[in-house]
């Protein structure tokens, strides 16, 4: 299939990537449209991940208040230069990631922040309940090593799903992020207050 300058153009207003992208893009998908845009995603995932070992240091502080000021967030989201962090689309992804955080109520960012103790209670409560529900004993570490990647897909930031589309993981988010902004993007601290839940809950 012929691929015209129409096509190409209507791909990189749709992407934001480069023109020559774009025409390989559409090359590789046969013209098809849907296709050269997943083709650009991935391709801009595999470049996220490399670009993950850069320094981020630059950034914003989100602050978000909902429900009339029943629940507050504070989120630092970190890039490498200080004109993408003045960016309207690494300004918005921040205020996406403090509504992610307001709504879903994440403990922790990645996986590797939960301390092991943690881990080893979820298991520990995942075998007993299991037991309770008369469950074989050679399957309880089976069904406690599932229930516990359930736990962490509850409490890790990056392993829930995106609010706005129950298909996307936060991780996933970040990645397109990164691909369309061109810089590693981190996704530093953040702090969650409800109010009247009781100090050192």
């Amino acid at each position: 299939m012929e691929i015209t300058a129409e096509m190409v153009k209507e791909l990189r207003s749709a992407t934001g990537v480069g023109i020559l992208d774009c025409r390989k893009a559409l090359e590789a998908a046969n013209g098809d449209f849907q296709k050269a845009v997943d083709f650009l995603r991935e391709k801009g995932m595999a470049t996220a991940a490399k670009r993950a070992d850069r320094e981020a240091s630059q950034g914003i502080i989100e602050l978000y208040s909902h429900g009339n000021g029943r629940v507050g967030v504070m989120v630092e989201v970190n890039c490498e230069t200080d004109f993408v962090a003045r960016s309207e689309n690494f300004r918005k992804f921040a205020h996406e990631i403090a509504l992610q955080i307001a709504a879903a109520a994440p403990l922790y960012i990645k996986e590797d922040e939960i301390p092991a103790d943690v881990l080893e209670h979820e298991a520990e409560i995942a075998r007993a309940r299991a037991r309770e529900e008369g469950k074989p004993e050679n399957m309880l570490e089976r069904i406690a090593a599932g229930r516990l990647e359930k736990f962490k897909d509850e409490v890790c930031l990056l392993r829930q799903v995106y609010i706005r589309d129950e298909k996307t993981p936060i991780e996933k988010l970040l990645l397109e992020q990164i691909a369309a902004l061109g810089e590693n993007i981190v996704i530093r601290r953040f702090q969650r207050w409800e109010l009247g839940e009781r100090i050192g809950e």
